[in-house]
């Protein structure tokens, strides 16, 4: 007996789903039958991901700070696929900055990408979102968390965390639920793209390997497998949850 997709004739949008959590999401997604639209504000990484995942992703040149793109997003996904079932607003970046270093221009990037990119993705593409669809929000375990010189990032996941419940709220009579995904330290190429040195980088994981119950970092495709759960009927009755993917990190 062949095993039931559980996303057989669905359809999928993933923000920042080149790279990391996004593109094994992706995979994941492709795997159980989806139909999925990936983005990604660079062109020869999108171009390389979409070539790795087949023909049944469509790549769309998009950066959730421009509200132009997510235009753009919405046109496409109209286009290609009439409504959406899933969204997983994925895509994010994040910095370690002292307070008295911290610039305007970081706290715009950081806040811009993380909160009002999320934010802005989840209102243009609504309208494609039928009853029984699912809106997964990418925030991270670090939301109810403090750590020196990580002020802004760990602010904009709190953010994140609130958005889950809030719109949760609002999207719950038509029949859509909203959930946080919240993951642990997972290395990818995020890290790298911090701004930190690379040493810095080996130290931080060193010191969040030692914290977490499990003593190990965590892997893309395990986070994806929880993405798979909150874009699966197997979660139906979820919502304004928060799914926490640490190993243990936060909580012991």
């Amino acid at each position: 007996m062949s095993k039931t997709q559980r996303l057989a004739q669905k359809t999928a949008v993933i923000t920042g789903g080149t790279t990391g959590i996004g593109f094994a999401t992706a995979q994941a997604f492709l795997n159980e039958g989806a139909r999925v639209i990936i983005t990604g504000r660079n062109e020869e990484r999108l171009a390389a991901a979409a070539r790795e995942l087949g023909e049944a992703a469509i790549p769309v040149l998009a950066d959730v700070r421009r509200l132009e793109d997510l235009d753009t997003l919405a046109w496409r996904a109209q286009e290609s696929f009439g409504h959406v079932d899933v969204l997983f607003a994925n895509a994010g970046i994040g910095g370690v900055v002292p307070l008295e270093l911290v610039t305007e221009a970081f706290y715009d990037e950081v806040f811009n990408t993380n909160v009002k990119g999320l934010f802005f993705t989840v209102q243009k593409l609504v309208g494609l979102l039928k009853s029984g669809s699912s809106v997964i929000l990418n925030a991270s375990t670090v939301s109810a968390k403090g750590a020196p010189a990580s002020t802004i990032y760990f602010a904009t996941k709190a953010a994140v965390r609130s958005l889950a419940r809030t719109l949760a709220a609002e999207l719950g009579p038509r029949g859509i639920r909203v959930n946080a995904l919240s993951p642990g330290m997972v290395p990818t190429e995020f890290q790298g793209k911090m701004g930190v040195p690379p040493e810095a980088i080996q130290g931080m994981y060193s010191l969040v390997t030692a914290a977490t119950a499990l003593g190990r970092l965590g892997h893309s495709e395990e986070i994806a497998k929880a993405a798979l759960f909150l874009a699966s009927d197997e979660s139906s009755f979820m919502s304004a949850s928060e799914l926490l993917v640490d190993g243990g990190y936060r909580d012991v």
